[in-house]
């Protein structure tokens, strides 16, 4: 088999759905008895008696589908619309695979704008 350079390796990740993106992540991780996660945050301690610092105020959001409700067909069409680049068949698998996070890392008004639309479809939406 042929090594492929890390370019070549990005510019194929680039063309595959975020579904699988995540298939491929999960074998690697089996394969390779490793994780993906990134690691816990290590919290340094300040001087005793120090005031903590203030709370950064969140700019990035993750969408999370809590579930489909009633109206699962109807639900699929809006993550199709929501999630760029989703064929039918990925956004049924996502829909059903819920609790699932649609959207990461995106700005307060795509967020707020991407859980109405798919509240008005029925399904039940958390912002993280």
């Amino acid at each position: 088999m042929a090594k492929l350079s890390t370019t070549e390796l990005i510019d194929a990740f680039k063309e595959l759905t975020l579904l699988e993106l995540s298939e491929f992540v999960k074998e690697f991780e089996t394969t390779f008895d490793v994780t993906a996660a990134a690691p816990a945050a290590v919290v340094a301690a300040g001087p005793v008696g120090a005031a903590p610092a203030a709370a950064e105020e969140q700019d990035e959001f993750d969408v999370v589908l809590e579930s489909a409700g009633e109206k699962k067909i109807q639900v699929i069409k809006v993550v199709r619309e929501v999630v760029s680049g989703l064929g039918l068949k990925e956004a049924k698998e996502l829909v059903e695979a819920a609790p699932k996070a649609l959207l990461e890392k995106v700005d307060k008004e795509a967020a707020e704008a991407a859980k109405e639309k798919l509240e008005a479809a029925g399904a039940k939406i958390a912002i993280k």
